[in-house]
C-alpha cells in the first residue's frame, strides 16, 4: 500500500470545514479525484503532499505516518516520495528543460540513488513522452505549453518517487491531447513501484483512470 488516507478534514480560518473520503492507493493504481470549483480538490492535494499541515485524521504513506512527523521531516518525506505535477508547470525560466527535470534530485539523495545516469534517465523519459533533446535543451519560454508540461512531468517522475500527484494537469489540452497525455503518463510510470493521484473538475477524464474519488460541496 502506498497511500492511506482516514477521516481527513480541513478547517480554513473563515470556519468552512471541507470533510474528505477515504483513500487507498496501491503500486501501480490511477485514482482520479473529481469535484465542482470549491469542493477542496487542490486542498486535498496539499494535505496529501504534506504541503498542507494535517488537522484531522491520519496519512500514511510508504509506511510513514504524517502526524508523527515534524514540519522537516515532513519535507524531506515529500522531496523523496512524491512527485507534483504543478497545474502551473513551476518550470524555472532561465534553465533549460533538461536542468528543470533534474531540479527533483537536488533535494532527495534517494531519489538520486534511483538514478544511476540522470542524462540517459531524462532522455528516456523525455522519448517516452515525445520530447527530443532539441526540446531539452530549449529555455521554457521557447516550448510549447504541451513541452512544458511533458517536463514538469519528468521532473515529477525522475528519481522513482512513490506517489504521483497532478493538478489539473489537462486543464490546457483538448480532448485528443488529453487523452494522449494520460496514455503517455501511465505508460512512464513503474506499475510496480508507483502510482498516480490526478486532481481534476473535468468529468471527461474518468474511463482513463481505475477509480474515481468524488469530492462533494465544502460544508
Amino acid at each position: 500500500m502506498i497511500l492511506e488516507t482516514h477521516q481527513l478534514t480541513y478547517q480554513y480560518p473563515s470556519g468552512k470545514t471541507l470533510y474528505f473520503p477515504d483513500v487507498q492507493l496501491r503500486a501501480g493504481e490511477k485514482i482520479l479525484i473529481i469535484g465542482p470549483s470549491g469542493s477542496g480538490k487542490s486542498t486535498f492535494l496539499n494535505l496529501l503532499s504534506g504541503v498542507l499541515p494535517n488537522q484531522d485524521g491520519s496519512i500514511r504513506l510508504n509506511g510513514h505516518n504524517y502526524e508523527a512527523q515534524t514540519r522537516q521531516q515532513l519535507d524531506q518525506l515529500r522531496a523523496d516520495h512524491v512527485g507534483i505535477i504543478f497545474q502551473s508547470f513551476n518550470l524555472i525560466p532561465y534553465l533549460s528543460g533538461f536542468e528543470n527535470a533534474k531540479l527533483s534530485l537536488r533535494f532527495s539523495e534517494e531519489r538520486r540513488t534511483n538514478v544511476s545516469d540522470i542524462r540517459a534517465s531524462i532522455t528516456r523519459l523525455a522519448e517516452g513522452l515525445g520530447l527530443t533533446s532539441e526540446i531539452l535543451a530549449k529555455k521554457p519560454e521557447a516550448m510549447s505549453i504541451g513541452q512544458q508540461q511533458r517536463i514538469a512531468v519528468i521532473r515529477a517522475l525522475l528519481g522513482k518517487p512513490a506517489l504521483i500527484l497532478a493538478d489539473e494537469p489537462t486543464s490546457a489540452l483538448d480532448p485528443v491531447a488529453t487523452e494522449q497525455f494520460m496514455t503517455e503518463l501511465a505508460r512512464s510510470i513503474d506499475p510496480s513501484e508507483q502510482a498516480v493521484i490526478v486532481v481534476s473538475h473535468n468529468p471527461i477524464l474518468t474511463p482513463l483512470f481505475d477509480r474515481v474519488v468524488q469530492i462533494g460541496e465544502a460544508a
